[in-house]
């Protein structure tokens, strides 16, 4: 979606010293700010949810035309709370599944009782690495730790063949 308007927050401004503002086109308040912008790919109107300290927007989706079908509906206070709403379990649901990709643990048995292991994905765009670690369920201990490529997979049959291996580190590196 082509969107025209100045998005982009100044170098002015924080988080600290944006007033509340209630503008036909313009709502700032409770960490965010709502701008109706011209869509360039079509006739309509778009709206573009910014969290405060953000320069781009987390959310950007249709706005309603007003009622001359020329021009943008103005915010109000019910559209601002549920676009504040929408946004905030967007970005929720974002976070949540970046977490997820970067994080996965499963619970194996070995020797007599059960043991978490976990991969925690470290994103980096110039050396990504992941490490592999297995701790006791029941007590925490931490039974053995690897950095492993990002792409390692982690299953039920790669944390056995480690736990049956010591989690030692030289059988991950493979």
């Amino acid at each position: 979606m082509a969107i025209t308007d100045n998005l982009a927050m100044t170098a002015t401004d924080t988080t600290d010293d944006l007033p509340t503002l209630q503008e036909p086109r313009l709502w700032r308040n409770n960490g965010w700010t709502a701008r109706v912008i011209k869509n360039d790919d079509d006739d309509g109107w778009a709206v573009a949810m910014t969290p405060d300290g953000q320069a781009e927007p987390a959310l950007v989706g249709p706005w309603t035309m007003g009622r001359d079908k020329k021009n943008p509906k103005p915010l109000d206070t019910a559209a601002f709370n549920t676009l504040v709403k929408t946004a905030t379990e967007f970005v929720r649901r974002h976070e949540q599944q970046l977490h997820a990709a970067l994080h996965r643990q499963i619970e194996i048995d070995h020797a007599g009782g059960r043991v978490s292991v976990t991969l925690d994905i470290e994103p980096d765009e110039e050396h990504p690495s992941a490490m592999l670690r297995a701790t006791d369920a029941a007590s925490g201990e931490l039974l053995g730790e690897a950095r492993v490529p990002p792409g390692f997979s982690l299953t039920r049959a790669s944390a056995s063949a480690w736990a049956e291996a010591g989690f030692s580190a030289h059988a991950v590196r493979r």
